[in-house]
């Protein structure tokens, strides 16, 4: 079966794709498929799979940023309608919501995607999300932002002016309140594209704001040759830069895993994760995740089908990326392991995944307490049927807490440790 690039395949090309990549590496399509609600305010029993409306009840996604004062922000993706709201227990309760943009089917809301949050000290908070302009998934990234704590969001406005396509955008705050945005961006794609030749995937790009996001600078390429459909990784290194992890596309069509700095200078060479020797014109849909300690050890972890690994990994860098210790597994061999998720806190790393046995799915943990050198044995943190979002890792003070939304039981905020 001959399958065209994803570029220029209809929806149910994509579907079909996307199932055949993941049978292929967990046995079991449904362990790594999305399904399309889940519950959260309401624990109101409904139809499994069946989800209609716009609050976090039937959210696809949901993505949380702690504040100093210790308030719990919340921003989802459901029935085409992006929202907010927060809560003063730590997820336990939320206030209203307030709807911060409506697209209906258009909204970009695929297994990869889901709406980024921030915000400072003062109140500020921004929120960033991509909708889709056309039938050829040529995304435009909004942003909006609110100057009152979140009680009134400024009409969504394009990131950039730039026509062509640009998805899965990836937010950071950092300490001095500057915001860094990067996402997936096809203007080079488009641009071969009118002068006969083809190019395949996309590029990283990058841009920053210190005016709490209402301009940012013009925007860098990084990358020039990405995968189009993953997750960007984003994290903040000890010296407040930021750092990404993504799917590459190097030379022979190989889409392996790549970190990149971007300093004061601009972007710093791209630094290979692992050689798995992935050669796909497909999309995976399944982006990375990293983390920095307080070492300035860089934590990385994944999902390929290579010819040299397939399945769920992590490895770990001591010298800023130029090289990466031997991969190791993540979960056991031959289970169905999808979406991890890393998070470091001190020297203290905590590591999450989804495992999908047939019926239900786990959220499982390992917690390494010497910067990656030895790890705790995997326990279980919470089991669900049905529906359930990507887990998130989150941290306030020392403390770790995990987000994960769930179709049958509702949104979890669970504490998980501290260092």
């Amino acid at each position: 079966m001959k399958i065209s690039h994803p570029s220029q395949c209809d929806f149910l090309c994509k579907v079909l794709l996307f199932a055949l990549l993941n049978i292929g590496a967990s046995g079991n399509l449904w362990a790594q498929m999305d399904h399309l609600s889940h519950s959260g305010l309401s624990v109101s029993k409904k139809p499994k799979n069946v989800c209609i409306g716009n609050g976090l009840d039937c959210a696809n996604a949901a993505t949380p940023f702690l504040g100093n004062d210790g308030k719990l922000f919340l921003t989802w993706t459901a029935g085409g309608v992006v929202s907010f709201a927060q809560s003063n227990d730590l997820g336990k309760t939320f206030n209203s919501a307030v709807k911060i943009a409506e697209h209906g089917k258009s909204l970009d809301a695929g297994s990869d995607a889901r709406p980024q949050i921030v915000a400072d000290s003062s109140g500020n908070i921004f929120l960033a999300y991509a909708f889709f302009k056309d039938s050829n998934w040529n995304a435009q990234i909004n942003t909006s932002r609110s100057n009152d704590g979140g009680n009134t969001f400024s009409v969504p406005v394009s990131l950039i002016e730039d026509g062509s396509s640009q998805r899965f955008p990836s937010i950071l705050i950092r300490p001095d309140g500057s915001i860094f945005a990067a996402w997936i961006d096809k203007r080079l794609v488009a641009s071969a594209k009118q002068s006969g030749a083809k190019k395949l995937g996309a590029s990283i790009a990058y841009s920053f704001s210190g005016d709490h996001g209402r301009t940012f600078q013009i925007e860098r390429i990084a990358n020039e040759n990405s995968c189009e459909c993953c997750r960007i990784g984003t994290a903040l290194d000890v010296t407040s830069n930021p750092i990404m992890i993504y799917r590459a596309i190097f030379p022979g069509g190989i889409r392996d895993h790549a970190t990149q700095i971007i300093s004061s200078k601009g972007a710093e060479p791209i630094r290979r994760v692992s050689d798995d020797q992935w050669k796909t014109d497909a999309c995976p849909h399944h982006g990375p995740a990293i983390a920095v300690s307080q070492s300035g050890k860089i934590h990385a972890a994944w999902f390929t089908q290579g010819e040299t690994r397939s399945g769920v990994f992590y490895a770990n860098s001591s010298n800023q990326g130029r090289s990466y210790g031997k991969p190791t597994r993540i979960g056991a061999d031959g289970a169905n392991i999808s979406r991890p998720y890393i998070l470091a806190l001190e020297n203290t790393v905590y590591l999450v995944w989804k495992e999908f046995n047939g019926k239900s799915s786990t959220v499982h943990l390992k917690k390494s307490m010497d910067d990656g050198g030895t790890w705790s044995p995997p326990q279980a943190v919470f089991e669900t049927s049905g529906y359930s979002d990507h887990p998130l890792l989150i941290s306030q003070g020392n403390v770790v807490y995990l987000s994960w939304l769930t179709r049958d039981d509702g949104y979890q905020f669970i504490k998980i440790g501290s260092p």
